[in-house]
């Protein structure tokens, strides 16, 4: 069974035009191609990005976060107490209204510091700023690297400039060191950007990271089997393009440099318009698309390709939105942009004011106020 499914995997049909194949990209005459075994060697990869950035986040990241004056705020402890702790972990993180009466009368807390202590508690477990920071930081070297290590590989090509140079020759395109280089660290980062993804902060779009990771990943893999690098490289390009601005925007969020954040953020979400939502796929997603058929008979590796950039496209107009709501907050005078998709840390200053109303109300029990106050009183 194993053998008809490689067969049929790795059948010809699935991933050239009629008339063309795998012996079309054999090494010959001192001339070398893509090979679908080349992409083993991400793996070491991945796993060597995984290393750096341990220490990366360690060392550098530390030292540049503390001559950007990132300070981590002090946040309030949530008090020991079995009852609510065992309750936290094993029922829910979120109590509703019936459960927080019931928790009051077995601990002896007000509704106001039942709400308080999983506030903090909730809290405790959010990633602090200074893991925000070192994350961002570790994106924006990456990107800021690759955008010019690619600009540098493509600077000279002609499908930078005429997008129909990437099919002269098709599939019989020469591989230069270059574009393997290229191919073999994004690909390798993004699989390791898969498989941290799990301890990495997490954030509202969690589930379209994953998307996009995994797309991203069989879109480099499969433009690398049937040899559409020279697509693959421009559609790298224009993604790295505009990331490590918003990493650095991130980063200048967490050190408090406001100005500094909206303005680069600014110009990230102009870039991002610009390469993500006209030029790839007025141009490169056009070319991929149109132009292909006028050259060879349509057949599913022409379709799987499209569908991947497709699914981009979609998650591009996702995030899209999400920009132009941050950029729409700061835009009358707002002095921070935050992120969208960031877990925003809770406060208790409203519980505060609540506890002071309590202790007003009745006395103070163990430092905290008893269950039969006149809030309680009114509710019974």
């Amino acid at each position: 069974m194993l053998s008809r499914l490689s067969e049929w995997f790795w059948n010809e049909r699935l991933w050239f035009p009629e008339g063309l194949g795998w012996a079309d990209l054999e090494d010959r005459d001192g001339l070398t191609y893509a090979k679908a075994s080349d992409l083993w060697v991400s793996l070491p990869i991945a796993l060597a990005f995984l290393i750096i950035r341990q220490i990366f986040e360690r060392t550098v990241a530390i030292q540049l976060a503390a001559a950007l004056g990132v300070k981590e705020k002090v946040r309030p402890q949530a008090a020991h107490n079995p009852t609510l702790e065992s309750y936290f972990r094993i029922t829910s993180k979120n109590p509703k209204q019936g459960e927080i009466e019931s928790l009051g009368k077995k601990t002896g807390y007000s509704e106001s510091q039942i709400h308080r202590w999983f506030r903090r508690r909730r809290n405790e477990e959010r990633p602090n700023k200074l893991k925000k920071f070192k994350e961002a930081s570790w994106r924006f070297t990456f990107y800021l690297l690759a955008f010019i290590a690619g600009l540098a590989a493509l600077i000279d090509k002609p499908w930078l400039y005429k997008m129909k140079e990437m099919w002269a020759g098709f599939p019989m395109l020469t591989l230069l060191p270059s574009q393997y280089w290229y191919y073999m660290i994004e690909l390798g980062f993004y699989m390791s950007l898969l498989f941290s993804v799990a301890s990495d902060v997490k954030r509202k779009d969690f589930k379209e990271q994953i998307v996009h990771h995994v797309a991203t990943i069989l879109l480099i893999s499969f433009s690398w089997c049937v040899n559409y690098i020279r697509a693959g490289t421009l559609i790298m390009l224009v993604h790295d393009a505009s990331d490590y601005l918003l990493e650095s925007a991130k980063m200048f969020n967490y050190a408090g440099w406001r100005k500094a954040c909206n303005y680069i953020f600014i110009v990230f979400a102009v870039i991002f318009i610009i390469t993500r939502l006209v030029i790839f796929p007025f141009w490169i997603l056009h070319c991929t698309w149109v132009y292909p058929v006028t050259v060879y008979p349509p057949f599913f590796g022409y379709y799987f390709f499209n569908g991947l950039l497709f699914v981009l496209q979609c998650l591009h107009i996702f995030w899209a939105v999400l920009i132009l709501r941050m950029a729409i907050k700061f835009l009358p005078g707002n002095n921070i942009v935050e992120d969208e998709r960031s877990d925003r840390e809770e406060t208790d200053t409203e519980d505060d004011e609540e506890e002071q109303e309590d202790r007003k109300n009745g006395p103070v029990q163990n430092g905290h106020s008893p269950l039969n106050n006149n809030h309680h009183r009114k509710t019974e």
